[in-house]
């Protein structure tokens, strides 16, 4: 068995670096500096089915306790997700279907393993001891907790007051979270700063069935492309674990040139003392560009490794900078594209994600008719609709061969040789028909 680091200058940076609190510090100090393996938590809803640049932001703090020789756990919510989690919404959440559920979180482990060895991880769903609770269990849990604790959350407390519908599910759903901290007997916790009140609720529980309770980390929540809201898939404005390396640099240089410094901070190993000085480079008036690739450069090292980070910043520089064409385009036959989008389409059957099965018949239905831009955008997978496809054309932001395309209605002629078709400045597409 591993055996527990208590060096000091990783202690801590731990404690220092991209945390926002510690409840109680002194505690989780002590704990840190005492040798004891402990359990550190993390817990993550599958309520969508793709992890990113937010989500590495607490997964790189669970690494860091992971490092340093404790038991780290990362905990699916597949039974609590059924109620959704209701911080920061102004109605009820929609629930989901189980299908729709195990849809999402099928890949959440192996996002996971981008950032923490899992190989050392203790994987768990909350469904195992919440869904086997009768209702005596449940009756006994909801005495843990008060009307007027739960009441006094933020959001609730809004809804309350606006006369705005707040379901008993919804007021269970931080006392079922709590307890998930009592099941897996958890030392410490791990979440961003709008999970504060969860993670406390877990020391309540943890209180009430004689646990000692357990400390808490909030870490900053991590800005979205947007540069305005917090990095989320519903707004649009994410960075996902699993994009490709070009893809995942190149959105990552559209950030803000102010997310410079938290982006180094939250996402990278570079020392506290050298972003000290960019931070002050910066302040003195130095163009930072230098500094927003060395962001990039660092966060894809951290996620997808030394290699691909560096053939993702000379794909940029030659694609973006210098505007060359990349030398691997991706190749598009307009057949066999066909047999695919027939063969995905029989496999999303059974699946809960509708939305994808929509458009992987748009795009199908988009290969059948003749071929204007906005049928190859969509039938090659460019745009998810025509809709999508017409936007990107008026905004002037497609090419083909070099060409920027202003009429939406345009029909283009396939040749022998194929056309390039390109998307903004990072995707390239060779379309042939044979």
């Amino acid at each position: 068995m591993p055996k527990v680091t208590t060096d000091d200058k990783k202690i801590q940076q731990l404690l220092s670096r991209g945390t926002a609190e510690i409840i109680v510090k002194e505690n989780l100090e002590k704990k840190l500096r005492s040798g004891k393996k402990l359990r550190v938590k993390l817990g993550i809803d599958p309520t969508g089915s793709v992890l990113h640049l937010g989500h590495a932001v607490v997964l790189r703090k669970l690494k860091e306790f992971q490092d340093l020789g404790h038991q780290v756990i990362f905990l699916i919510g597949d039974f609590t997700a059924r109620i959704g989690d209701p911080t920061g919404r102004s109605k009820e959440r929609k629930p989901m279907t189980e299908k729709e559920i195990k849809q999402n979180m099928k890949n959440y482990v192996k996002q996971a393993s981008l950032v923490l060895d899992i190989n050392k991880v203790e994987v768990k769903y909350n469904s195992e001891w919440l869904k086997n609770m009768d209702l005596k269990d449940v009756i006994t849990l909801t005495s843990k907790a008060t009307y007027a604790q739960i009441a006094q959350r933020g959001d609730f407390k809004k809804r309350i007051k606006e006369d705005a519908d707040l379901t008993l599910q919804e007021f269970m759903y931080p006392i079922m979270q709590g307890y998930d901290s009592v099941a897996l007997k958890a030392d410490v916790e791990i979440g961003g700063t709008d999970q504060k009140f969860n993670l406390l609720m877990g020391r309540q529980i943890q209180k009430r069935y004689g646990h000692e309770p357990q400390d808490v980390i909030t870490c900053p929540l991590l800005i979205g492309l947007d540069g305005k809201h917090k990095m989320s898939k519903s707004l649009d404005n994410y960075i996902a674990l699993t994009d490709a390396p070009e893809e995942m640099y190149g959105k990552i240089m559209t950030y803000p040139d102010s997310m410079i410094i938290s982006g180094l901070e939250l996402l990278t190993d570079i020392s506290s003392e050298v972003i000290k000085n960019i931070e002050k480079s910066l302040a003195e008036g130095e163009n930072p560009m230098r500094y927003k690739k060395m962001m990039a450069f660092e966060i894809v090292k951290t996620i997808k490794g030394v290699k691909e980070a560096q053939g993702a910043q000379v794909y940029f520089e030659r694609t973006i900078q210098q505007k060359e064409i990349p030398q691997k385009i991706e190749i598009i036959n307009l057949r066999e594209r066909y047999s695919d989008l027939l063969a995905q389409i029989k496999k999303c059957k059974d699946l809960a994600d509708k939305k994808n099965r929509e458009e992987l018949l748009e795009s199908l239905r988009s290969l059948s008719d003749k071929n204007s831009i906005i049928n190859i955008l969509v039938g090659i997978g460019l745009a998810t609709s025509k809709g999508e496809a017409r936007r990107l054309i008026e905004q002037g932001g497609i090419k083909i061969d070099g060409e920027v395309i202003k009429d939406a209605n345009k029909i283009i002629e396939i040749t022998k040789d194929g056309i390039l078709v390109q998307r903004g400045k990072r995707q390239f597409v060779k379309v042939v028909k044979e």
